[in-house]
């Protein structure tokens, strides 16, 4: 059966102290997602490389089926442009290994101002594909990217496109993989915005409508600076997790 994993992007946020987090110190804070979400994305490894013993001690924290996705750092995707990707993608391999089997996608994400480049792309992939080979996710931001060529280029070395909603963005609702990934950043204030009832119920209509095909489903909330994405989280859940009962 395909699964459904939601989470929210990142935990470690001193905003959610009142509300989510509410009794909890920081130390237990992971602890406390795992026991309500069923994964997280990681999104410290963006800024800076985690050292290994700082991902094992995630994984240790978090019980059996929870799983993670890890955002690449953005050495290669915003400085490199992709150029010269082996070093890179060797490194990031190296140190993802250490979540073993709760690495459950690694997230590559575009800058905004990073417009189509088949050539870039392409060389990209090959890479990826021969040297760590899993579930990985490109986010691209420019809608030059948003063609049938690019598409067809990201489902023939098996990597997903990120559908991705922000006010600051345009979104490229495409499906390349046997897998779906989606970031929710907040609709009309991109990081901070909630999402209406309306709103989560349209997206876990999607959501089952990919679940209905066979294909795993992964959803993070990243509107996270006014505390709505844990909130917004757990109700996208429960909506999904219903919709699949009714049906």
């Amino acid at each position: 059966m395909a699964q459904l994993l939601v989470g929210t992007s990142g935990w470690n946020y001193d905003e959610w102290k009142g509300t989510f987090y509410a009794g909890s110190q920081s130390q237990e804070w992971l602890r406390h997602c795992s026991t309500r979400f069923t994964a997280l994305e990681i999104n410290a490894t963006f800024d800076r490389l985690q050292e290994r013993e700082t991902l094992t001690r995630w994984c240790e924290e978090t019980p059996e089926p929870f799983v993670f996705a890890m955002k690449a750092n953005r050495h290669l995707t915003h400085y490199q442009r992709l150029m010269e990707p082996e070093e890179s993608i060797d490194l990031e391999r190296e140190r993802a290994s250490a979540l073993g089997s709760k690495l459950g996608a690694v997230l590559w994400q575009l800058p905004q101002n990073f417009q189509r480049y088949d050539a870039r792309l392409e060389g990209f992939l090959q890479a990826l594909g021969q040297r760590w080979p899993g579930r990985h996710v490109i986010e691209l931001r420019h809608d030059s990217w948003f063609t049938p060529e690019v598409a067809e280029m990201l489902a023939a070395h098996g990597v997903a496109v990120c559908i991705s909603d922000a006010a600051d963005w345009p979104m490229w609702e495409q499906v390349t993989t046997d897998f779906v990934y989606v970031r929710l950043h907040g609709h009309t204030h991109t990081y901070h915005s909630g999402y209406a009832k309306r709103s989560l119920e349209r997206w876990a209509h999607k959501a089952r409508g990919w679940l209905a095909q066979g294909r795993d489903v992964h959803v993070y909330f990243d509107n996270t600076d006014a505390g709505a994405a844990p909130r917004d989280a757990l109700a996208f859940r429960e909506l999904v997790t219903s919709q699949r009962r009714h049906a």
